[in-house]
């Protein structure tokens, strides 16, 4: 039986998608994986503790990994036996938004060190051995702003990029020892993450920026936001479906984008090569059309109620 369960190891899953995910992997029906579900403080583990049952202990262990710390990585993936990790997913991340005068350089290298450097860590330390045994999935919660900036999200979308254009560069080489690298891109996601990002932006010391910015941060930004991530948003475990399904695919996507509502906007970024079309449609969207906006979210809402389950790679969900 060991020889046929695929160890995973999964950053980030003390909440939202990372602990959707390995709960989910976890139960299993046929039993294919063994879950290493990973968090940077064990003190957060109870909510996985209660989602994983009777599960803890058998399909799924939890350690202590913090994806800023080299030691922390090289511990927890000696404990595993004999090292061998079959799919790694790369979750952990965390958010920033408001206006860059608000925020300090410190803040934004946590964000680059936590979202970028974190895969970086990772890698360097498991990947050799997936090059060795030439076998391995390489799984990483990206963002569609890995792919498309939003407003107020610069330093987010920016930590985002530069794991879409590692990835790009990687995944060449990875072809070649037979690995596979898919990029999960989920739209807004309602989440504890989500929740504190936008409480940490609502009391943002908006003191540093000129009135009409901190006014376009509070008044637009702020104040869309709830209403996006209703009409938007997905659940964490949504995108653990989607995720498993890219994991459990023949031929997993380099690529995969969770919210096929989303999709138009990240499309608009290929349709125009001088790259204005994007930039001019988001404008219009957040300064002109206040009653348009409102009026397509509703819009969306009603093609997603109507669309639940449009979502398939292969198999038909039940």
């Amino acid at each position: 039986i060991a020889d046929q369960l695929r160890n995973v190891l999964i950053t980030g899953c003390s909440s939202g998608i990372g602990l959707a995910l390995a709960v989910k992997m976890a139960k299993d029906e046929q039993k294919r994986f063994k879950v290493f579900a990973t968090m940077r403080n064990l003190a957060k583990k109870e909510p996985l503790e209660e989602a994983a049952g009777h599960r803890l202990g058998k399909t799924l262990e939890i350690k202590q990994l913090d994806v800023c710390d080299e030691q922390s990585i090289k511990t927890c993936v000696n404990s595993i036996p004999d090292r061998r990790i079959d799919v790694l997913v790369s979750n952990a991340g965390m958010g920033l938004i408001g206006p860059i005068e608000c925020q300090s350089i410190e803040e934004m290298k946590t964000v680059m060190d936590t979202n970028f450097f974190g895969l970086v860590r990772l890698l360097k330390e498991i990947l050799p051995d997936m090059k060795r045994r030439k076998s391995g999935h390489i799984v990483i919660i990206s963002s569609v702003m890995g792919i498309q900036g939003i407003l107020f999200n610069d330093v987010y979308a920016a930590s985002k990029f530069a794991v879409e254009g590692f990835c790009e560069s990687l995944a060449i080489q990875a072809l070649k020892f037979k690995l596979q690298l898919s990029l999960i891109e989920p739209g807004p996601v309602v989440t504890e993450f989500e929740r504190k990002v936008f409480e940490d932006g609502m009391k943002m010391d908006l003191s540093a920026a000129d009135k009409e910015t901190a006014e376009m941060f509070t008044n637009i930004y702020l104040k869309n936001y709830k209403q996006i991530f209703q009409s938007l948003g997905q659940s964490a475990e949504d995108v653990a479906e989607h995720t498993v399904k890219i994991i459990l695919a023949e031929n997993p996507p380099f690529r995969h984008q969770t919210n096929t509502l989303y999709t138009p906007m990240t499309t608009l970024k290929y349709a125009d090569p001088n790259g204005d079309l994007p930039i001019d449609i988001f404008y219009k969207m957040v300064f002109q059309h206040d009653k348009i906006f409102s009026a397509s979210l509703n819009f969306i809402k009603l093609l997603r109620w109507r669309s639940r389950k449009s979502f398939d790679l292969g198999k038909p969900s039940q």
